[in-house]
C-alpha cells in the first residue's frame, strides 16, 4: 500500500483500495449538510458563503445521508487497525446522525470533544444563539482496542485550563474535553488566484496538531477520507507520521499538494510523545548495589509512624516480617488495600532530612540512563 499520497478520487470509491486493518488513525470532516436554503446575511448585511458549496449539498433527505454517511463510517472501520483510533468533526446538523450510526456499527465512543472557537462567525441577523463551536467524537474500532492515549502530551499541551504564568511555571493539568481554538485565519487560509478563499471549513492546524499529538505515534499512518486542502496531510507530515489523503474536488487537492510539498518535518519532545515515555525498569538491589540506598538502613512512611528495615535483596523487613516494598507500605500504613506504590509512600534519611525514595529513583535513572521525567 502506497503511503504518503494525495488520491483525487471518491471516498466510498478509493477507500474500497485501503487494505483492512491498516490505518493507525483516522481523522475524518465530512460534508455537514447544513440544509440551509436561500441567501444567509451576517448582522451589519453582508452576505454569508460558507453554506453554499457543491460538497455540502449533495443530499436531498436525510436517509440520503444517512446511507452515504454510514458507507463511508463502515469503511473507515473496517480498514482501522483494532488499536487504532477515528476522529469525526461535524457541526449541530450532523454530528448527531453521525454518532448514532458510528454506535449502531460497532464503534466504541472515547470522548466527544467541544472545538470553542475563540473567533466564530458572527451570527446571522442575530435569530439564534451565536454559533461558536463544533464537535469532535473519538472512537475506537471496539470496547477492547487498546488505542494509544499520549495522556501526559496532552497535559503538555493544554494551555486551556491554566493561566500563561501557571504553565510558565510548570503547572501542567489534565486535558479537557472543552478545546479553545481560533478558527483558520490569516496566512494560514488558503486563497485562490482571484484572493477569496479556497475552502469554507478548512480547519486550522492546530486542531489537528493536537489530535495527532495525542492519538498517535512517529510513524503511525493517517487516513483523511475528506482531505479538503491537506490539513491533516501536512501536520502529519510536519510530525513525522505517514498519511493517505483522499479528496474529490481537483482543485483542493493541487493547492494541498503545494502545501505539502513545502511542508518540512520536525520531530520534537510533543511530536515523539516525549513526556509519556516509561522510565526503565530498575531493582531496588540494582540501586543498593550502585550505592543510591544502604543495606540496613531505614524506611520510613513520611509522618514517622512506621519504620522498616532495608535487606540486600531489596526487601523491607516490617515488624519481624519480610516482604516487597510495595506490600510492605501497605501494611504500614494500615487500611484494606494489600498492595500500594512503595514509591510514593517511603522515605529515607539524606543529610539528616527524610528524602523520598521516588526522588531517590528518578536521580539513578537520570545519571544512569538520561531518563529525566
Amino acid at each position: 500500500m502506497e503511503k504518503n499520497v494525495v488520491i483525487n478520487g471518491d471516498a466510498l470509491v478509493e477507500l474500497k483500495k485501503i487494505p483492512d486493518d491498516s490505518v493507525d488513525l483516522i481523522f475524518a470532516d465530512p460534508p455537514y449538510w447544513m440544509r440551509v436554503e436561500g441567501v444567509l446575511h451576517r448582522v451589519e448585511g453582508t452576505e454569508f458563503d460558507g453554506c453554499v458549496d457543491e460538497w455540502d449539498n449533495q443530499f436531498t433527505t436525510l436517509e440520503d445521508y444517512e446511507n452515504f454517511t454510514e458507507k463511508w463510517l463502515s469503511e473507515c472501520k473496517r480498514v482501522l487497525k483494532k488499536d487504532g483510533s477515528i476522529w469525526v468533526i461535524g457541526g449541530m446538523q450532523c454530528i448527531y446522525t453521525i454518532g448514532a450510526i458510528m454506535q449502531r456499527i460497532g464503534f466504541w465512543l472515547i470522548n466527544d470533544v467541544i472545538w470553542y472557537k475563540k473567533n466564530p462567525t458572527p451570527n446571522f441577523r442575530g435569530v439564534r444563539l451565536n454559533n461558536s463551536h463544533e464537535t469532535l467524537i473519538w472512537a475506537t474500532k471496539s470496547q477492547k482496542s487498546k488505542f494509544t492515549f499520549n495522556y501526559k502530551t496532552a497535559k503538555e499541551l493544554n494551555k486551556d485550563t491554566v493561566s500563561e504564568e501557571e504553565y510558565r511555571n510548570g503547572v501542567r493539568k489534565q486535558l479537557g474535553s472543552v478545546w479553545r481554538i481560533g478558527i483558520c485565519q490569516g496566512n494560514e487560509r488558503l486563497k485562490d488566484d482571484k484572493g477569496e478563499k479556497l475552502h469554507s471549513t478548512q480547519k486550522p492546524e492546530e486542531l489537528l496538531y493536537r489530535i495527532i499529538a495525542i492519538s498517535s505515534k512517529v510513524g503511525d499512518l493517517v487516513l483523511d477520507p475528506f482531505a479538503g486542502t491537506m490539513t491533516t496531510g501536512v501536520v502529519a507530515k510536519r510530525m513525522g507520521r505517514n498519511y493517505i489523503m483522499i479528496e474529490k474536488d481537483k482543485k483542493y487537492c493541487e493547492y494541498g499538494e503545494k502545501r505539502l510539498a513545502s511542508t518540512v518535518t520536525h520531530i520534537g519532545d510533543i511530536e515523539k510523545a516525549k513526556f509519556d515515555e516509561k522510565p526503565p525498569k530498575v531493582t531496588m538491589q540494582q540501586m543498593i548495589q550502585d550505592g543510591y540506598f544502604i543495606e540496613g538502613e531505614s524506611f520510613f512512611l513520611k509522618n514517622k509512624s512506621a519504620e522498616a528495615r532495608l535487606k540486600a535483596n531489596g526487601k523491607l523487613v516490617f515488624r519481624g516480617e519480610e516482604m516487597d516494598m510495595h506490600s510492605c507500605a501497605a501494611k504500614a500504613k494500615g487500611g484494606r488495600a494489600k498492595r500500594v506504590n512503595g514509591y510514593n509512600y517511603w522515605y529515607v534519611i539524606r543529610n539528616g532530612k527524610l528524602k523520598s525514595i521516588d526522588d531517590i529513583r528518578k536521580e539513578y535513572l537520570k545519571n544512569k540512563y538520561g531518563f529525566v521525567k
